[in-house]
């Protein structure tokens, strides 16, 4: 994916209350953070998942993530929607890497700020767990001694051909 001219990401979403976006180019949590302050809001979370080094025992060496850009920007959206339904006034970001990401790099950010600190923690664990169970982004490991295509972020579903499906009908 590129970037626009004056520096965006392409596939992006903003509200009032809510920026979403897809990147190749690193997260600046910054940015994130001070999208979500605001004076009403009095406790801010921001949630960091970054590509470890170690997994299940195999050394990772780098990941590559794609996704259905269109679908999972949608989806990112709606979960900044399911907590403003349970944390009225929140204010969310979510961005999440695509392509190639090297160790200790971070793969997605997520803030939410709201009044009060339960809130944001609960907010922030609820989309990334929620980004796990349904947003369409797929990870390839690159490892020692392989790669594989994790078929969901929860690795419940495999992928047999070695990576994800190409349409709805695979």
């Amino acid at each position: 994916m590129s970037r626009e001219a004056d520096g965006r990401p392409r596939w992006e979403a903003r509200t009032d209350w809510g920026w979403f976006a897809l990147t190749e180019a690193p997260i600046d949590v910054g940015t994130l953070s001070a999208f979500v302050t605001r004076p009403e809001v009095g406790a801010v979370n921001v949630f960091l998942g970054t590509v470890r080094e170690w997994t299940r025992g195999r050394r990772t060496l780098y990941l590559v993530y794609e996704a259905y850009e269109a679908m999972a920007l949608r989806l990112l959206q709606t979960l900044g929607e399911e907590v403003r339904r349970e944390h009225p006034g929140a204010r969310v970001a979510v961005h999440h890497r695509l392509g190639r990401l090297e160790i200790g790099e971070i793969a997605v950010a997520i803030a939410v700020g709201t009044p009060h600190r339960d809130a944001a923690y609960a907010g922030s664990r609820h989309i990334i767990e929620r980004i796990k169970e349904m947003v369409p982004i797929w990870k390839k490991e690159f490892w020692e001694d392989g790669s594989f295509w994790v078929g969901d972020q929860l690795e419940r579903i495999p992928y047999p051909d070695g990576r994800p499906p190409e349409g709805p009908e695979g």
